[in-house]
């Protein structure tokens, strides 16, 4: 009897320890993910006890009207017109505000504005960026690229 009561606690511990690291896997942010157009990758990482964002990959890296690595033109400071798109910060320091989501600033190189966001994990393979200008809000699904 002690040997199957000694079984049946070491089978449960292991049980709860594969479905915490699960649960643990599925909150993990980190890694390479697509946009939902597919336009982009961003890496996400670790920062200040939060997240960050930055572009490592674009569908056309190259500006076809350029012909040189596309920029964040859109940008409404001429300072920072001329950075490369691949390598530019999406996000820095979301924090988090509540299981598998974290909350910040977010800026969109499509009209080079920046914005209120969240990013929530939505499955272990999918994330859900938002972001609000005033009442109008919007947001799309990204993909986690590879493990």
């Amino acid at each position: 009897m002690a040997c199957t009561k000694t079984l049946v606690i070491a089978v449960t511990a292991a049980f709860l320890a594969a479905t915490s690291a699960l649960a643990q896997g599925a909150a993990e942010p980190g890694g390479v993910w697509q946009t939902q157009a597919g336009d982009a990758r961003v890496k996400i990482s670790k920062c200040g006890g939060g997240i960050c964002g930055v572009i490592v990959g674009l569908k056309e890296p190259i500006d076809p009207s350029t012909g040189k690595p596309q920029v964040d033109d859109k940008n409404p400071n001429p300072a920072l017109k001329t950075r490369p798109m691949i390598g530019l910060p999406l996000f820095n320091g979301m924090q988090p505000v509540a299981a598998n989501k974290w909350s910040g600033q977010i800026y969109n190189a499509d009209d080079g504005g920046t914005y209120a966001s969240s990013i929530s994990m939505t499955g272990p393979d999918t994330l859900r960026i938002e972001g609000c200008v005033g009442a109008l809000c919007g947001g799309e699904n990204w993909t986690r690229v590879g493990r």
